[in-house]
């Protein structure tokens, strides 16, 4: 079991003076080469490209050794992830007490938005058919309205990933008539609770220092569920967690402004490329001045995917990027950098698949390049 040791306390902000709130910077793993940011109010000094969990198994993660030398400090993790073999496979990786606290370690609550989903569509299937078909109606203008899946803006990063905004809206719509039965239910607290457990016991840590919750959140009434907040704020007294975070891939923008108006929200991780950039850049920014910090992910899915259902990616995507950053450089490699220019982040994620994504995708931080018009 890997201890806790020095580890410090975070805060739970509350009112925009905490929201503004910045702690003391707390350096990890740091490496001449590499480049930090600070992640907000978090204090924490995070490489500028920082290590996803998708390719991480125990049979794909001591490559990681090498990103570990070139001085990346943050791993980040979720039990979808192979379900739990990416958090077991950190955990080998870091291998002890000592080597814990060269890494900031992220993991999330993954499935909670179903949960939700999943409760609201048990009242749903009981109801009279003239009243399903009302609430639908209703489901598809509160979608409609979001702009959630505006082209430009919705991006497929994964085959189904166009279910996600459809049942977070079928929910939302029945909120007004519902929401008494569901948003305050105590299986949110529990399944919290449980998620966080059994990612402690498979990274082997006593402690992370980035608790998203939950993962993959589609709507940003999805973040008002009670029991994340209170849960959250036990498990933070408990010493399990130091800082809140949410991940997002649909209706990134939305998600990023109302994480960052609840004020108990430290940092997001949004999808973000060169594709959503103009939506995602306003609500970017206003969340980097309340201080929260900011992970991009996706950066470079616009312009490659592993996913072979996806494939090819569009032409006019690759054409976009060649524009933006001229050169012989990967498309992928371009879309992270792309992303790298904004100040207003604190990192990219990338899924490092073997030693040449990570001599490749580190050699990109710090680097500065000016950016042509698409």
């Amino acid at each position: 079991m890997i201890t806790r040791r020095g580890m410090l306390a975070g805060t739970v902000a509350a009112g925009a003076l905490a929201r503004a709130q910045v702690t003391k910077p707390e350096w990890r793993n740091r490496q001449p080469g590499m480049a930090y940011r600070q992640l907000g109010r978090t204090g924490m000094m995070v490489s500028e490209v920082v290590c996803g969990g998708d390719p991480v198994r125990l049979n794909n993660w001591e490559h990681l050794r090498l990103a570990e030398e070139m001085g990346l400090n943050y791993l980040d993790m979720a039990p979808a992830y192979g379900r739990g073999e990416a958090e077991e496979s950190y955990g080998k990786f870091i291998g002890g007490s000592a080597r814990r606290e060269k890494f900031f370690l992220a993991t999330k609550v993954s499935g909670l938005p179903g949960l939700r989903n999943r409760l609201y569509l048990e009242i749903f299937k009981q109801l009279p058919e003239a009243r399903q078909q009302q609430i639908r109606k209703r489901a598809d203008e509160l979608l409609e309205a979001s702009g959630g899946l505006k082209p430009g803006y919705f991006v497929e990063y994964w085959p189904g990933i166009t279910r996600e905004l459809p049942a977070a809206y079928l929910s939302n719509a029945m909120m007004p008539d519902f929401g008494h039965r569901v948003d305050g239910s105590k299986e949110f607290r529990k399944f919290i609770l449980d998620a966080l457990e059994g990612s402690l016991k498979r990274v082997g840590t006593d402690y992370f220092d980035i608790f998203h919750i939950p993962h993959g959140g589609a709507a940003p009434e999805e973040l008002d569920i009670p029991e994340i907040l209170a849960t959250f704020q036990d498990l933070k007294k408990q010493g399990k967690v130091r800082f809140m975070g949410v991940s997002t891939h649909s209706d990134p923008a939305a998600m990023v402004r109302k994480a960052a108006s609840l004020g108990h929200y430290d940092m997001v991780m949004c999808a973000y490329n060169f594709v959503n950039g103009a939506a995602m850049d306003p609500a970017i920014r206003e969340a980097a001045a309340r201080g929260v910090g900011i992970v991009a992910m996706k950066a470079a899915m616009a312009a490659a995917t592993q996913h072979k259902a996806l494939q090819p990616v569009p032409e006019w995507r690759v054409a976009m990027i060649n524009r933006m950053i001229p050169g012989d450089m990967k498309p992928a490699m371009k879309a992270y950098l792309w992303a790298l220019q904004n100040p207003n982040i604190a990192a990219v994620v990338s899924n490092l698949w073997d030693e040449t994504h990570v001599r490749e995708n580190l050699s990109l931080a710090g680097r500065k390049v000016k950016l042509e018009l698409a």
